[in-house]
């Protein structure tokens, strides 16, 4: 596959799955929005629900008024639990349909391995800035994608969001130039965006040549620029796998709900497909918005690829 993992690493990966998933706990929570609690089965009180926390079949959910629960269950289905009052896991575990998910287990495990500290910090303890290759200048405009030597990146998907950050100093009426170029230089996409991501079809952005070549611009300002980044489709000696891969875990799996989604981006990831991994956790998350749980995970993700440093203190 894309992706050449050595014996040792396969070897520590598979470790982590198994300590992951071998203490026989029935869901791990994954987002957590509102006052919630959780009572352990046998405790005497309730404690508040954290983010990375498992629960077993029979302990107890107090959902509060408003609040929001993603928990994904040991075999890689999720559920999302937003009815305010008192649930056994047990009962919750009853609403997923009994449907073999060998696959979307895989892709749980690999999300669940990076939680296995318990709750994530990220949010107060770091302030995430910079990018893997910075561009020449204290203006310039970092698009949050890895390259090869070439300065491309490949996608498996139709569509990608591609997304920066904004140079130095921007002030907050800032707008973007987008645009996209064949391989003769011939401007094929052009668009202007005060937001700092945009979403690209390439099927409605048709482009015989196959590689798609990005600028994005300071409007106003031709010197605050990007590196000009290519992104091109993955190469059909990789396809077929990848292809049948993917329709396995679509079997299992849709990609209707932002947790879901979650598991498309592990599946992503793994794969070294991290346009269309980042392109999943920016659907998640505008699908909810209001959960900081799944900003979260993006912020580790782009730490975790080198999309992102953090600040010396």
């Amino acid at each position: 596959m894309r992706k050449s993992y050595s014996f040792i690493l396969i070897f520590s990966l598979l470790f982590a799955f198994t300590a992951a998933f071998g203490q026989g706990y029935t869901f791990r929570v994954l987002a957590n929005k509102g006052q919630n609690q959780v009572k352990k089965a046998g405790a005497s009180a309730a404690v508040a629900l954290k983010t990375g926390a498992t629960l077993n079949a029979d302990d107890e959910l107090i959902v509060g008024n408003g609040s929001y629960i993603g928990l994904m269950h040991k075999t890689g289905k999720t559920i999302e639990v937003r009815t305010a009052g008192t649930q056994k896991v047990s009962a919750i575990e009853q609403k997923l349909a009994a449907k073999s998910t060998s696959v979307a287990s895989k892709y749980a495990q690999f999300i669940a391995s990076k939680m296995n500290e318990g709750p994530r910090t990220l949010a107060s303890r770091m302030q995430a800035t910079g990018a893997v290759s910075r561009a020449t200048g204290s203006a310039a405009i970092e698009v949050m994608l890895p390259k090869d030597n070439n300065n491309t990146v490949e996608v498996f998907g139709n569509y990608g969001i591609i997304s920066w950050l904004p140079p130095a100093d921007a002030d907050e009426n800032i707008m973007y130039t987008v645009k996209v170029e064949n391989i003769f230089d011939e401007v094929i996409y052009e668009d202007e965006t005060a937001a700092t991501s945009f979403e690209l079809n390439f099927e409605e952005v048709p482009n015989e040549t196959g590689l798609y070549l990005i600028t994005i611009g300071k409007k106003g300002d031709d010197e605050i620029k990007s590196e000009r980044f290519g992104i091109k489709k993955v190469g059909e000696e990789d396809m077929v796998e990848l292809v049948e891969n993917f329709e396995g875990l679509q079997s299992e799996v849709s990609d209707d709900s932002p947790l879901n989604k979650l598991i498309y981006a592990s599946f992503f990831e793994e794969n070294g497909l991290i346009l269309d991994a980042l392109t999943k956790y920016e659907e998640a998350i505008k699908l909810s918005p209001e959960i900081d749980d799944f900003k979260e995970l993006k912020t580790e993700f782009l730490l975790n690829n080198g999309l992102l440093v953090v600040e010396d203190e």
